[in-house]
């Protein structure tokens, strides 16, 4: 099969994904999936293109991510992991895509505004 190479995408987060046929270990900028990623939520959402495609033992996945904040990075993998699983077995797309796992959310952080206090929030006006 050799290396399957794939990018995802969440925020700020930009995540490169590595996955060769293996055990089921996951390492995170060369440290433990779990000590990376330290909360359930996080690690479910890491797993979760691995389990709905029952290759959470078969592959072994290397992951390079950097920029962003937790939960970002997170969903960035989650992304980079499906679109590898896509690419593993044909039939994995049917299974992830309507679990919306295979769509870049195009959210964004709104930029701050000149004269404003953030990008929504504004001074405290005064009458007088």
């Amino acid at each position: 099969m050799g290396v399957i190479h794939k990018i995802g995408r969440r925020k700020c987060a930009v995540a490169r994904v590595y996955v060769s046929e293996g055990t089921g270990k996951i390492t995170v900028n060369k440290r433990e999936f779990e000590t990376y990623f330290p909360t359930a939520t996080l690690q479910y959402k890491v797993m979760q293109p691995m389990s709905l495609t029952e290759n959470a033992s078969n592959f072994d996945v290397k992951v390079n991510v950097y920029g962003g904040g937790s939960t970002g990075q997170a969903e960035a993998v989650r992304m980079a992991i499906a679109r590898a699983m896509c690419e593993v077995e044909a039939e994995n797309r049917a299974i992830l895509k309507p679990e919306g796992l295979l769509t870049r959310d195009p959210r964004m952080v709104e930029r701050k505004k000149f004269g404003q206090k953030k990008a929504r929030k504004k001074f405290q006006f005064s009458k007088r």
